[in-house]
């Protein structure tokens, strides 16, 4: 793979500040137990550490936390099986987060969208034609945006601990030890909350790491220079 492209992260700031605000703040866990307990009573803390990707003394801290604050009430029956009950003030403030961030993810969208395209677009001089997603949520969703305005092929989408089988739009997820049976030029990092773990998980797959681009952090094309 031999190419030259100059291209420096403009916003790659924004990326990293919008990633701590959006995906890693206690917020915004709160505001993601709030709303799995206002819509299920009846999970426990095994479940909900399950769904959301936290560890189960992280969901005992928190679910802790609402309840000290007056957000859930918590009621045990039968013995050690545990319901949790979102409260009249537990609904406001689950309102009040739920609009905090969805301003935030307004320009999440706003500052990934924009790298995308200048990502794809930069590929789309060089020889670089066949990507490969690795990781799926909403940033995944916004980068298939940005490529399918340029002359570039998914070649398939990768992910880490999948637990069943699925489908990101048309393509199927495979594991990222699957990579090998795919034909790519470079593999794009399309999650911003699991960003290291995925990046991780392909260099010990044997990826090379100037074939992981990386939007999250600055200078992600300097590697093809």
């Amino acid at each position: 793979m031999s190419c030259s492209i100059s291209l420096t992260n403009k916003s790659g700031h924004d990326i990293v500040h919008f990633m701590n605000t959006v995906s890693k703040n206690s917020e915004y866990r709160s505001v993601l137990l709030l709303d799995e307990i206002s819509r299920d009573q009846h999970l426990t803390q095994r479940d909900l550490s399950r769904r959301l990707g936290l560890a189960l003394g992280l969901v005992n801290s928190y679910l802790k936390n609402l309840a000290s604050r007056g957000y859930i009430t918590v009621s045990a029956i039968p013995k050690k099986r545990y319901t949790y009950y979102l409260t009249p003030r537990g609904l406001a403030e689950k309102s009040r987060l739920t609009y905090r961030h969805l301003q935030n993810f307004t320009n999440l969208y706003k500052a990934a969208r924009k790298d995308f395209k200048g990502l794809f677009e930069a590929l789309e001089h060089t020889e670089l034609r066949k990507i490969v997603f690795c990781g799926v949520d909403e940033t995944a969703e916004i980068a298939y945006l940005s490529l399918m305005e340029r002359q570039l092929t998914l070649s398939g989408v990768i992910d880490i601990n999948i637990e069943k089988e699925g489908d990101f739009l048309s393509f199927p997820i495979m594991r990222v030890e699957d990579l090998p049976d795919l034909e790519y030029d470079v593999v794009v990092i399309t999650s911003f909350s699991r960003s290291s773990a995925l990046r991780a998980a392909l260099l010990e797959a044997g990826v090379e790491e100037r074939r992981i681009l990386d939007i999250s952090i600055g200078d992600w094309l300097k590697k093809l220079s």
